[in-house]
Order: C-alpha cells, then structure tokens, then sequence
C-alpha cells in the first residue's frame, strides 16, 4: 500500500510538473545572445548587388506554429524598398535558430532564393518551446527575423485580430506603413494582450493584413510593449487590401484547431469577417469577443467603446491558463 500510495505521489507530481513545463516561454527568445552573422561574401548577380544599393531591405519571415511531433518549415521573403518590393532572386540566405532550452543560436543552413525571392526550409519536430528564427542574405548581411512556436495539444489560446480590433480602426496600419502616424491603440487594449500572457495563455495575432507590413506590425507590437509574435498575415500579395479576408482566417482558425490542437478560449475582432472565420473555424459565439459597430452581432460578445471595462471586469476574472493551475 505504501508503495502503491508514493507511486501515485510520484505521478501525480510528474503531472504537475509536466504541465507547469507546458507554459509558453516567452522569455528565452527575448534573451538570444549575440545575433549571429555569416561571412559576408559578394552576391551571385550584379542585378542584386545593385538592387541592394539603391533601395533598403524590407525582408520578412512568416511565423510558423506546430505541434509536439509535427515538423515546421521556415519561410522567409527577401525584397528591398517599401513600395517597389523589387524580389531578391537566386541569392543566398543563411538560417539560424534560438530558443527555449538553448544556450547559443543553431546553424540550421542555407538557401538560394527562388523567383520570388523566397526561401523555404523543413525543420524536423522540436522540443515543446518558443524559437527565434534569424535569417541573413549573404550578399549585404542584411537580416530578418521571426518566430516559430511549438506547443502541446490542449495549450490554452487567445487569439487577436489587429486593425479596429487593437488599432482604433481599420486603416491605422496603412497611415502607419506610410510612415505618417504610429497606429493608435484602443484604450487598454495593449494591457489586456499584457495580462493574457501573464496568466500563461499563448498569444495569436491573426490578421487580414498583407503580408509585406509584416515589419511594420512587428515594430507596432514593441511600441505598445507587447509580444512580437505568434503573427499571422495574409500571404496575399497583390493589393493593400487582400479579397480573401474570410476564408483566410477561417482556414488558419482551423489550423490551429485541429492540425496543432489549441483550445481557443476566447477570440477578439471587430468585423463581420472576424465573426463569420471565428464561428466558420468552430469557435463559440460565447467565446467571441467584438469591439465597435459589430458588438454583439450574431450572439456574440459585445465590447464597450474600449477595453477599460472590460479588462477590469472580463479579463480581470479570467482564470489563469491550465498550465499556471
């Protein structure tokens, strides 16, 4: 019986312990040493090598989020000049990976872009944690960054949407992206993000956003002290504002669902297309939060003019996520 009695000890302790370890880390990735850097050699063609000298760099890298077992692949997307987005073709770009558990940033390899100026690298199943992924063009040295999560099945989630859902409207990102304003926030909005992921929830912005603002969000996201990741754009490439808003969130929603197997606790946006991709992807009315014109449309949960109230009533109560119980 004794042994019976410390056996189940044991476990139950083992248990706790395991999903104390399940918590998001954002912490290591925020902490990488010294980033590292290639040998700068020259580029393979002298279109790149004057396309780098003419215009800044504006490279990207998608954001990847898998689960315990499954492999990632990291994308990246090497362009110069914020308009133009002239692609970088058939250069090099070096890989590397920082993150929870680690001590020192990994080489992971290298890649020529293709046509595109795209690089894309397979990365077998990884240790539950959060990962900074830093790639480099060899020709310039110019680099770019990004994140890949892996999570347990189960990881309580809260997931974003950003313009008129964070931002006061729909068109704060652009006058952002053309350098006139800093998007403005709702009012406490940035502490609710803040207060979601001091409870142990994983955060997930997911936005209808073309992708090449993706260094603009990011740069939002560090003004308003909030994490830079996990950010989900529109891989959309051919106008301002993506046609397929619905349908992309709808299938990213399910994504995370059923392929990585988050429980989405709660769900923010502010339009019909956020209600519309959150029910279509199976996240409960009950659980969908919607700020502005749309409040309370469809049976779901109607926010106030901002977040004040509801941060001190709704998110103040919200008890921790299962890993901090």
């Amino acid at each position: 019986m004794k042994y019976q009695v410390s056996m189940a000890m044991a476990f139950t302790l083992a248990g706790s312990l395991a999903v104390q370890a399940a918590c998001p880390d954002y912490q290591t990735p925020q902490q990488a040493p010294a980033a590292p850097q290639p040998a700068k050699k020259s580029f393979r063609h002298f279109g790149s090598k004057l396309l780098s000298g003419l215009y800044a760099p504006w490279h990207m890298v998608h954001d990847s989020m898998v689960a315990a077992g499954q492999s990632a692949t990291l994308v990246g997307k090497f362009d110069y000049d914020a308009l133009l987005h002239k692609d970088l073709e058939d250069e090099r770009v070096h890989v590397y990976l920082f993150g929870s558990n680690m001590r020192e940033w990994e080489y992971l390899g290298s890649q020529l872009t293709d046509s595109d100026g795209k690089i894309s690298l397979p990365l077998g199943p990884r240790p539950i944690g959060e990962y900074r992924v830093r790639m480099v063009v060899e020709g310039d040295g110019s680099a770019v960054e990004g994140f890949l999560s892996v999570v347990e099945r189960g990881r309580d989630t809260i997931l974003f949407d950003i313009d008129g859902t964070l931002t006061i409207n729909d068109f704060e990102a652009y006058a952002d992206y053309a350098g006139l304003k800093t998007a403005a926030a709702f009012y406490y909005a940035p502490q609710m993000v803040q207060a979601y992921q001091q409870k142990g929830y994983q955060i997930i912005y997911l936005t209808a956003r073309p992708y090449w603002v993706t260094r603009d969000a990011r740069e939002w996201f560090g003004k308003q002290h909030l994490l830079a990741w996990h950010y989900r754009s529109n891989p959309y490439a051919d106008g301002p504002i993506p046609p397929n808003t619905e349908q992309h969130k709808t299938d990213y929603v399910r994504y995370l669902r059923d392929t990585v197997g988050l429980n989405i606790v709660r769900a923010y946006g502010n339009a019909l297309t956020d209600i519309a991709a959150y029910g279509n992807g199976g996240i409960a009315k009950a659980d969908t939060w919607i700020i502005g014109q749309h409040a309370g449309k469809s049976g779901t949960q109607a926010i106030g003019s901002d977040y004040a109230w509801h941060f001190s009533s709704v998110v103040a109560s919200t008890p921790p996520a299962a890993c901090q119980r």
